[in-house]
């Protein structure tokens, strides 16, 4: 049959559904941090270890869940059900936050984590099942990063109206917002639906090992009750607080079920897994760095970075509702040290007193501003943007770099691709080594370019890694099993991300901030170092299906 260099029409409304529900997570997400650590415009107030600890465990959750959608819409539900069922539940949950009292958010958080569940494993599956037909299968990798661009400028754009209805209106209008993104993602999935449909194809029936009520027995079950022993159960918090203890408990069944799929699968499937589980079981790090972004970096953007704008960009983006604004007015603050950590007493209780805003604290006094102006500050979320502004950017370079490559048969196979990611990754951190060098530990502002610099580099590790994961996890899975692993590579996603928040909970251990980047920095050369000494292994266990 001849093949296609076009994409199948259902890509560009899965496009756009992509997008818009991006908008919504990363909308979310990119002012839940400052949203928790926030203690003068309705925030929760809590101090940053407290903030990164619940930030890390919401986006492992959110990645820990797609195991279950995933399974369920295998068996059961099929996957434009449960990409509906995501939707609407990940929906209401954004709403929900803006809904004050614990209550409500803890809801609206379990609501996103049940939701995305059902979404983001499954409209990924949809997207690899688009490709499975010999007139589009040469596109898949193709579809794969246009795709992951979708996802980018969603996350793009969300921040710029986060920072423009917070800093006007108030949090909640924020979180709204997000809803309503999620739910006009659903309306273009609706309008597309008729080109996605024959996508959905569920899988034939399971052997009686792989039945869903046994893995729901045998290891769901295990999982929460494991969950609930890290956190009830265990005397004093083994890995630094009892939703950590509880975490890394409950990800132990699932983790077992996993390396049971290798051991038990028969030798036709059992390389494509092995190798699969490799790269799952190295690319956590990597996760555990880049999501710091929301935490660790986001507090290095907030009080360590000169955000200061000149009265002409301020005169343009004041009317955009992202500009912050500050003047030599005392008010009550929390008590920072030098290195931004809160006071405490004896009790816990973090310290106010009166004194100018904290972002004074480490500025220069000639850049003070002057009695009744005020210093005009770019919103510290918008920082959130840079990553997705180098995805889009960065996207079609790297692209025809590695199409460069492999006219003149110098191409990296895919796992290669991956340990380069990493090594890359590595060298992002190295670039916040330097800002912690010439800003003297935090004791000056340090520029914005060294920030936006980090988020430049990482992104080309991003663009090496996370794109050729996807792909690999559509190629390589067994078709019985293809939504399964895909839960996987997001289940490597959720460790990760759950690590993320347990560093970044360590930042104000770190009295020179060097160190925290270079914990970081090793942390990726060694995860780099095991996939280039599997890199021969790996190349035999994919064999044809992989370049």
């Amino acid at each position: 049959m001849k093949t296609s260099s076009r994409h199948p029409k259902g890509l560009q409304f899965l496009f756009f559904t992509e997008m818009w529900e991006r908008f919504g997570y990363y909308l979310m997400l990119g002012i839940f941090f400052l949203y928790m650590t926030d203690t003068q415009k309705g925030g929760l107030s809590l101090d940053k270890k407290e903030a990164s600890d619940i930030f890390g465990t919401f986006i492992a959750l959110v990645f820990l869940t797609p195991f279950i959608g995933g399974l369920l819409a295998d068996r059961i539900l099929g996957y434009v059900n449960s990409i509906y069922i995501g939707g609407v539940l990940m929906g209401l949950g954004y709403m929900g936050l803006a809904i004050p009292g614990d209550t409500a958010l803890y809801v609206s958080l379990l609501l996103i984590i049940i939701g995305n569940g059902f979404f983001k494993p499954n409209i990924s599956t949809l997207l690899g099942n688009l490709y499975n037909t010999p007139v589009y299968s040469s596109q898949k990798d193709s579809g794969y990063n246009i795709f992951y661009m979708g996802i980018n400028i969603g996350a793009f754009i969300c921040n710029f109206f986060g920072a423009y209805l917070r800093n006007n209106f108030g949090w909640g209008y924020a979180f709204f917002a997000a809803g309503i993104g999620m739910f006009v993602g659903l309306i273009i999935f609706a309008l597309g639906r008729k080109h996605i449909v024959s996508a959905d194809v569920r899988k034939p029936a399971q052997s009686q090992d792989m039945s869903l009520m046994k893995i729901l027995g045998w290891v769901l079950l295990p999982a929460i009750l494991a969950g609930v022993a890290g956190w009830v159960l265990i005397p004093g918090n083994w890995f630094g607080s009892d939703s950590t203890d509880a975490f890394i408990f409950g990800a132990l069944p699932i983790t077992l079920f996993y390396i049971s799929l290798y051991v038990k699968g028969d030798p036709a499937e059992k390389k494509s897994i092995g190798a699969l589980l490799a790269i799952f079981g190295v690319v956590i790090v990597f996760w555990a760095i880049f999501k710091q972004n929301g935490t660790a970096l986001t507090t290095w953007a907030e009080n360590f970075t000169d955000r200061a704008l000149s009265e002409p960009v301020a005169r343009v983006a004041k009317p955009l509702g992202i500009v912050q604004e500050i003047d030599l007015e005392w008010a009550e603050y929390p008590v920072f040290d030098a290195q931004f950590r809160t006071s405490k007493d004896s009790l816990g209780n973090t310290l106010k007193a009166m004194g100018p805003h904290p972002y004074l604290k480490n500025l220069n006094p000639n850049e003070y501003p002057v009695q009744g102006q005020s210093l005009k500050l770019i919103s510290t979320e918008l920082f959130q943007s840079v990553n997705p502004f180098f995805v889009v950017l960065l996207t079609p370079l790297v692209v025809g770099f590695f199409g460069f490559l492999r006219r003149h048969k110098r191409e990296p196979s895919t796992p290669a691709k991956i340990g380069w990611g990493l090594v890359i990754t590595a060298l992002s951190t190295l670039v916040m080594v330097g800002a912690v060098a010439v800003c003297n530990n935090g004791l000056d502002k340090a520029s914005a370019l060294w920030l936006i610099s980090c988020y430049g580099v990482i992104t080309i590790g991003e663009l090496f890694l996370s794109p050729m994961g996807l792909s690999l996890v559509s190629k390589l899975s067994p078709p019985r099993l293809t939504a399964v692993m895909m839960g996987g590579w997001f289940l490597s996603t959720s460790i990760g991300n759950k690590l993320s928040g347990v560093l970044a909970g360590l930042w104000d251990q770190y009295q020179d901030k060097s160190y925290f980047f270079l914990t970081n920095c090793l942390g990726a050369l060694v995860a780099a170092a095991a996939i280039f000494l599997m890199l021969k292994w790996l190349k035999q266990a994919m064999g044809s299906k992989i370049p």
